[in-house]
């Protein structure tokens, strides 16, 4: 069957619904592009049209495309390679005006590469392309200070519902698929400004009647609502593989809420083989989810749904009887306990990647514990002096790493002593917070001519700095010496 969604989609800009003012922008982007030759970010929430518009744009202007995606190309070696040499001009393969379009989609999750040059690749490929570029992006202050800076913004908004339901109502026509104007305007109120989840959803009910009717839409909605603990104990207990998937498309949870109820639920009536063999089609349900989060690609849940549904049914060796209390997943209650603690960790994390030119991933995982177990309690002073200072680090921060209560005294010196050494290397012009010495304020290392004329010799003075440069390098502690 084929997706309405692809069949649809628009071919030129004049087809793209909704977003009127960034589609003009974008047009008028590509119309000036000789004159500024800065990429363009088109922004906004999942299904609005973003990538759509991109690609319509492209044939609006006789430009062929070529896309690249965050979750096919991993490294700054292939964005280099693959992007690099698709911004070149002079290539047989240019449209009008020797203008290719590289559209470089989920830009907002290379920043999760930059592990391995992603994130600097596309900043180097934007800053130094001779053609035009779109990246695409739902999180527009996901991407770095330094990319975002360098581009156009186009923002996309969600996609009204009174811009929705004309675009319903052409595909009902085409399809030949008998409607009532409240029922499309019911399935455009449901999908709360997501143009491609409403396409979805009217393809899902024109499958199950001949005559779509707001009584349709309203019944499945209220079908949809099924309670979830009544099909975890069909899926656990009783249904076989087909019909609980099957029962599953009644059930009013997206996938990725439906794993974490199945997983957490499950154990309490699996045991031994059945419960290994359900874990196996667990961990390629939420393969299929990671994919779907990289590539914006929903056909994937389809699999992550059999998988975790179909899948685990099928694990059943032997028939479960009496009544299991099922309860809410787990993991949902230690995110809102640590939602607190997972904000501070990824901002001090971001200050770290901007600060060391790494991803934010990076800090993260491997920066952060390491800097967490060398500052301990802030055992090693002056590392955690010089890890403060090079971090803009106030108490709370410093708390966090070490270990020490942030009212403690020895973080509150900490911070202050950190802060001085800002302030020096502010004063000193030193490019940093790092110098294991700094001169007195009050010396003047430049003497004076009537200083020179009696005897003072200037290159005395300078061999008198370089041994204090020496000195301060030799005493050197902090950051600079294991990162």
């Amino acid at each position: 069957m084929v997706d309405w969604t692809e069949k649809y989609r628009p071919s030129t800009l004049s087809e793209v619904r909704g977003n009127d003012k960034a589609r003009d922008e974008l047009k008028q982007w590509a119309e000036t592009w000789d004159e500024h030759r800065k990429a363009a970010i088109v922004h906004g929430s999942p299904g609005v049209g973003k990538t759509s518009a991109a690609h319509a744009l492209a044939n609006d202007m006789g430009w062929p495309v070529m896309e690249l995606n965050a979750s096919d190309s991993r490294t700054g070696d292939v964005v280099n390679r693959v992007a690099g040499e698709a911004s070149k001009t002079g290539t047989l393969t240019a449209g009008e005006a020797g203008r290719r379009l590289l559209i470089l989609d989920e830009a907002d999750n290379f920043h999760g590469n930059a592990d391995y040059g992603g994130s600097r690749a596309v900043t180097s490929v934007v800053k130094e392309a001779d053609q035009p570029i779109v990246l695409v992006a739902n999180d527009f202050y996901d991407m770095s200070d330094s990319l975002r800076n360098t581009c156009r913004e186009v923002e996309f908004r969600d996609v009204s519902s009174r811009s929705i339901v004309p675009v319903l109502r052409d595909i009902c026509r085409q399809e030949g698929v008998e409607y009532e104007d409240e029922a499309l305007e019911a399935v455009a109120d449901d999908t709360s400004g997501d143009l491609r989840s409403a396409i979805n959803d009217l393809q899902a009910l024109a499958e199950e009647t001949e005559r779509l009717t707001e009584d349709d839409v309203i019944t499945g909605a209220r079908d949809e609502t099924e309670g979830i603990f009544d099909y975890l104990d069909d899926v656990i207990k009783n249904l076989d593989a087909e019909e609980a998937l099957y029962a599953s498309y009644d059930v009013d949870e997206t996938p990725d809420d439906m794993i974490n109820w199945i997983e957490d639920n499950m154990p309490k009536d699996y045991r031994g083989e059945e419960l290994a063999d359900a874990y196996g089609f667990l961990a390629n349900a939420d393969r299929w989810l990671g994919r779907v989060r990289a590539t914006q690609n929903y056909s994937y849940w389809r699999y992550a749904g059999d998988n975790m549904t179909a899948g685990v049914a099928a694990a059943r060796k032997e028939s479960k009887g009496g009544w299991t209390r099922y309860g809410p997943p787990s993991y949902w209650s230690k995110l809102g306990r640590t939602s607190n603690t997972r904000k501070q960790r990824d901002r001090i994390a971001r200050g770290i990647a901007e600060g060391s030119g790494t991803s934010i991933g990076t800090a993260r995982r491997e920066v952060l514990p390491f800097l967490s177990t060398m500052t301990h309690h802030c055992k090693n002073r002056e590392l955690t002096v010089a890890m403060a200072a090079a971090y803009d680090l106030d108490e709370s921060d410093v708390s966090f790493i070490t270990g020490s209560g942030e009212t403690t005294n020895k973080v509150q010196s900490v911070v202050e002593d950190a802060q001085e050494r800002r302030d020096e290397a502010i004063e000193d012009n030193a490019g940093g917070a790092f110098e294991g010495a700094v001169r007195d304020a009050g010396d003047d290392p430049t003497p004076t001519t009537e200083e020179a004329d009696e005897g003072g010799s200037s290159d005395a003075a300078d061999d008198a700095a370089d041994e204090e440069v020496a000195d301060a390098d030799d005493d050197q502690s902090g950051l600079d010496e294991f990162i």
